[in-house]
Parts: structure tokens; C-alpha cells; sequence
């Protein structure tokens, strides 16, 4: 019988001998490998955090131990130890449970996380609500050296500095460059700090030295053990950063040696003040093919378990790979576009920019806020910058949207990837704000392609426009058919297109609800029914002429959009018919004003009535 098999919560682990968990890690690699390749997922993160997971759980009683963790990608382990190991095959799927930490999933994911950088701010309010409140737990956040880069994280470590309460943070780093230079010494000097006695000495250390007889030679022997202390410090191990911050600093360990694992956290955990942890992790650890293509295998779809290769879907590109394309071809004309993302080269289509043009390719980490900046100060020289960042991740920056960028009227031009439904990520990821958030902004164009021909020449419409910030924003999807290959083309600024005329309604429909919207108006004439159809392709500026002479001509309008109701594109078109004085009806479809669970794109577009069924009962429903 598998060790596996008989875990079925936390206190199950606490049986275990070390050998044991040895077994049991590895038992759980070959059930993630084993259920991931059928329906794919955060591979690469979770294969590399299993030693620390059992480790944890192992000494800490989690739930009562507040155990966070960043991001939430690497929390697959963490499930299956905690009640969740049968329900992993419906992981990401419609129904099933989260990708990512989910506090309604289970009492063992103390915060929700889907976004890098937030752990540590969530840990200190944890440890200073539970002293408030006169509580004891321990409380303890993993946070990776990449969520590290995040602007919101120095600022915890930094308040966190300030507040010295007991803590504890984990960085799991999987970048093993760092090996090499710190070595033995430092794993010598790790297990040094990591006993208790060192501890004990260190905090009745200055109040010895305030007993000795000269108050000079006390000062002296302050500085000089000082001394003594940072000249061991930057001997071997890079712990003056943290040390600065107010951290004791133990580490760097092996991520994957469990015995080590459990005895410094069991020494650690009665430690008073921040303890911050540094361990070495092998992101795919245990799996060739995802500790070769770390990056490919960071996020995937299923792949064959044998060779490792994704299991590719025949059809037409993605909108993210036509994209990469697209500014790979501007940049070979232009030797002043650059492209900047935000730690995702790969899911924006930039790793072919990349290879081409690295010296003008600009991955700045996960620091959102940094990107558009950076973008701004690139633009006052005449760069063109090209930021591409997920919608979701995009909201990180708004200030700097708004203060930095628009308000200054800099040419920055923004590719909003994932904007609508994303899919299997749910509600962390989902692109649902964007219009709306981008839409109240001045000096902001923003537009939307209803398929590749027009994604391409949108890309190149940005690419010419210099009178202010210009987004685009598109899905995560395939583009309903190849491009044609044909020369780029400008597209007039806040110009719509009208692609159907109608005599009972017309719809009003943005980026990709224009194609369903229009076979669905074909549909209908089946049946009778006489609807026209827009491809509102800008969202600001509107084609406020073009909607005057359908208010004139239509009683009823409706407008449709993969976006919030709320204060987006429809929202946007009743304004200016307001203006109008319009007196006819208008009916907003869109995603409803709620978080939308994850599953699968085109089941959660049916869910809130974005499919083509969904369009043609709520045409008809207005109707009459």
C-alpha cells in the first residue's frame, strides 16, 4: 500500500519517520505527474515545493498555524496533504477546486492568493491582529524569489523590519546559480544560526555587555562584536539585505533534504522576531522534461507523461502568438520599438522578441508598476515602448496608468493579453475589469479586435499613434481564423464598422462577442427577426457619430461585451445616448457583476451567456 493512500490530513504526516516522508514526496510527485498531464497545470512550481510542504505541515498544526502561501501555484501539495488529494483530477476544471489557495475551499488556505507579492503583507496583519488579540499561533509565509521582485514585498519586508513580530518567511528559491557561491561555509554557518543556543546567546548578548564596568568599554565591545558578526556575515552568505531589514537569516538550505527542512523550522519556531529561511529549491524537481523547460512547464495544457510534450490542438494561432509575431515584424522595421514585460516573456508571445532583439527586450520581473514607468521615461526619447501584461496583472500599475503615463500624454502603447475569460486560472486571472477601469481614464485609447486581420493592423495603429497611451486588449484564445498575411494597415482612431444592418435592433459588439453576435443576428433572420450588427472596435474614443445615426434609426440597441457591465463599453454607449436625449430601450450584456469561477473558457462563456445560445435568449428576451 502507498504511504500516500493513508494521508488524509495534516496529522496524518506526524506518524511518518523521515525515511517515510522520503516515500511519500515522491509518491506525490508521481500522482501530480500522473493527473497533470491529463489535464495540465502549474507543473513545474509544484514538483519543486514538495519537501518543504510535507516539511511544514510536518511541524506546524496548520490549520491553528497560519501557513501562506504566495502566488498560490505551488499549493498542489499543500491540497493533497490537507483533504483535497482525491478531488486534484477536477483541479482548474468547472465544478472542481482551485488552481490556486481558495479560503471557502478549505480552513488550510488561511489567504487566498492568485497574484505574486502579497504574502508577506498578509502574514504580518496575521501576527499583528493575533498579538492584538492576545492569540499564539505561529504564523509563517513561503514566498519565491521571483514574487521577491514585486514592489509590494520589500515593502512588507520593510514594515515587517519595523514591527519585529514572531514570524517566520520562507524564500524558496529555485534559481541554483546561487549554489555555487555560497557552498559549504555557508551551510556550515546555516546549521550554526538555525540552533537554539544561538539564539539564547544572541538576545542576552547586549545585556551582558551593558554589565561590563566601562560604559566606554561597553560601547567598544558593542562595535567590535558588531564587527566581528558582519565580518562572519559577508564572509559566505548573503544575509546583509535581510539582516538590514531586521531579519534573523538562516540559510541558503537544501529545499529537497527533508531531515534538514524539519530540524530548522522544529529549532526556529519558538525564535522571537522575523526569521527569514532561505532555501534552494530545483523548479520540476523529480521530472526531466519540466527541469529542463522550467519555463514551459511552469503553466501548460496536457502533455504526453513520457516525453514531456504539450499536446497541441490543431487550429488557427493564438491572439498572443499573432501578437509576438506582429511586433517581431514592426521591431525588424523600427529599431526604436522595444517590448517590456512583466516576468511573463513566454505567455505574451515576447520570447521570439526576445531572441531577436535582446538588447531591446526588457523582462523587469514582477513589478507591474515598474513596467509602465519604466515605459513612460523609455517614450520621452522617442522610444516606442510595447508593454505587454495580462489584464488582471495590469490593474497592479493603475496609478502609474494614470499619473505616469496618460496625464503626461506619453505614447506608451499597452497589450492587454487575457483580457475577458480566461479560463482554468478563474476568478485571480480573469480579464473582467479592463475596459472599465481603462475606460474613465483621459487621454486613454482603447481598442479591440473582432479577429487576427484587424488584431494586426490594431497592433500597427498602436504602433503609429503618438498623441498619448493607446491599449489593446484581447483573449485568451485562438484567433477565429489564420491572418491573411496582407500588409499592416492604420486604422482611424474611434472609428466602429458596421457589418449588418437590422430593422428590429441592432447590437453594439466589442472584440470577440462581434463574430458570435454577428452569426447569431444570421441566425435570426432565419427566423425573421432583422438584427444589425457593429464592430465597436474602439471603446474610447466611440464612434459617437456613427451611434447618433443609429439612435436615430433604432428603437432598440444593445450592447455587448466580454467585460463587467459595470462602467464598461455599454456603460460607456448609455452615457452618450443620454447626451443624445435618446428616447428608445437599450439592454447591456456582458459579465455579470460578480467574481466568475474557473473552468474552461468556452463552458464559463455559456455560464454567463456570452455564448452564441446565450446572445440569441437575451436578444430575443428584449425583444419580445
Amino acid at each position: 500500500m502507498a504511504i500516500l493512500d493513508g494521508i488524509e490530513s495534516p496529522g496524518d504526516l506526524k506518524k511518518l519517520n523521515i525515511e517515510e516522508l522520503k516515500q511519500l514526496a515522491e509518491e506525490i510527485r508521481e500522482y501530480m505527474i500522473d493527473v497533470l498531464s491529463n489535464i495540465g497545470g502549474h507543473i513545474a512550481p509544484n514538483l519543486g515545493i514538495v519537501e518543504l510542504t510535507l516539511a511544514l505541515h510536518y511541524v506546524f498544526n496548520s490549520p491553528e498555524d497560519k501557513i501562506i502561501w504566495d502566488v498560490g501555484h505551488q499549493s498542489y501539495p499543500h491540497k493533497i496533504i490537507t483533504g483535497r488529494k482525491n478531488l486534484l483530477p477536477t483541479i482548474r476544471q468547472f465544478g472542481g477546486i482551485s488552481g490556486f489557495t481558495k479560503r471557502d475551499e478549505s480552513p488550510h488556505d488561511i489567504f487566498g492568493a492568485g497574484h505574486a507579492s502579497t504574502s508577506l503583507s498578509a502574514a504580518l496583519g496575521l501576527a499583528t491582529a493575533r498579538d492584538l488579540l492576545g492569540q499564539n499561533f505561529h504564523v509563517i509565509a513561503v514566498i519565491g524569489d521571483g514574487a521577491l521582485t514585486g514592489g509590494m514585498a520589500l515593502e512588507a519586508l520593510n514594515n515587517i523590519g519595523q514591527l519585529k513580530k514572531d514570524m517566520i518567511v520562507i524564500l524558496n528559491d529555485n534559481d541554483m546559480s546561487i549554489a555555487e557561491n555560497v557552498g559549504a561555509v555557508s551551510s556550515h554557518l546555516s546549521k550554526l544560526v538555525s540552533l537554539p543556543l544561538y539564539f539564547k546567546f544572541k538576545e542576552h548578548l547586549w545585556e551582558l555587555l551593558d554589565k561590563l564596568p566601562s560604559e566606554t568599554l561597553s560601547k567598544k565591545a558593542k562595535i567590535l562584536t558588531k564587527k566581528l558578526k558582519e565580518g562572519l556575515k559577508n564572509l559566505a552568505i548573503p544575509t546583509i539585505v535581510f539582516e538590514e531589514f531586521g531579519f534573523e537569516y538562516i540559510g541558503p538550505l537544501d529545499g529537497h533534504d527533508i531531515k534538514l527542512l524539519i530540524d530548522t523550522l522544529d529549532k526556529v519556531k519558538e525564535a522571537k522576531g522575523p526569521i527569514l529561511i532561505h532555501i534552494l529549491t530545483k523548479k520540476g524537481k523529480g521530472y526531466k522534461p519540466a527541469e529542463e523547460k522550467t519555463e514551459l512547464f511552469h503553466g501548460l495544457g496536457p502533455f504526453n507523461k513520457e516525453t514531456g510534450e504539450p499536446i497541441k490542438k490543431p487550429g488557427p494561432p493564438r491572439y498572443t502568438k499573432v501578437f509576438g509575431d506582429a511586433v517581431v515584424e514592426l521591431a525588424k522595421r523600427d529599431e526604436k520599438v522595444v517590448a517590456i514585460t512583466a516576468a511573463m516573456p513566454l505567455g505574451t508571445g515576447l520570447d521570439k522578441f526576445r531572441e531577436e532583439f535582446p538588447d531591446r527586450f526588457f523582462d523587469v520581473g514582477i513589478a507591474e508598476q515598474h513596467a509602465v514607468t519604466f515605459a513612460g521615461g523609455l517614450s520621452l526619447l522617442g522610444i516606442k515602448p510595447f508593454v505587454a501584461i495580462y489584464s488582471t496583472f495590469l490593474q497592479r500599475a493603475y496609478d502609474q496608468i494614470i499619473h505616469d503615463v496618460a496625464l503626461q500624454k506619453l505614447p506608451v502603447k499597452f497589450f492587454i493579453d487575457r483580457g475577458g475569460l480566461v479560463g482554468e486560472d478563474g476568478p485571480t486571472h480573469h480579464g473582467a475589469f479592463d475596459l472599465s477601469y481603462l475606460r474613465l481614464i483621459p487621454n486613454m485609447v482603447i481598442m479591440a479586435p473582432k479577429d487576427a486581420d484587424e488584431f494586426r493592423n490594431m497592433i500597427y495603429t498602436a504602433y503609429k499613434y503618438n498623441k498619448g497611451p493607446i491599449a489593446l486588449r484581447y483573449p485568451r484564445d485562438r484567433v477565429p481564423k489564420e491572418p491573411d498575411g496582407t500588409e499592416f494597415k492604420e486604422i482611424a482612431i474611434g472609428s466602429w464598422e458596421m457589418l449588418k444592418e437590422g430593422g428590429d435592433a441592432i447590437i453594439l459588439a466589442v472584440g470577440t462577442m462581434v463574430l458570435p453576435s454577428l452569426r447569431v443576428s444570421l441566425e435570426l433572420e432565419k427566423e425573421g427577426i432583422s438584427i444589425g450588427v457593429v464592430n465597436a472596435r474602439f471603446v474610447k474614443p466611440m464612434d459617437v457619430e456613427m451611434l447618433r445615426s443609429i439612435a436615430e434609426k433604432y428603437n432598440n440597441i444593445i450592447t455587448i461585451e466580454e467585460n463587467t457591465k459595470v462602467g464598461g463599453f455599454g456603460a460607456g454607449v448609455l452615457e452618450n445616448l443620454a447626451e443624445m436625449g435618446y428616447k428608445g430601450r437599450v439592454k447591456l450584456i456582458g459579465i455579470p457583476d460578480t467574481f466568475i469561477e474557473h473552468g474552461n473558457r468556452k463552458k464559463l462563456l455559456e455560464v454567463v451567456g456570452l455564448d452564441e445560445q446565450g446572445i440569441k435568449k437575451q436578444v430575443l428576451d428584449f425583444i419580445g
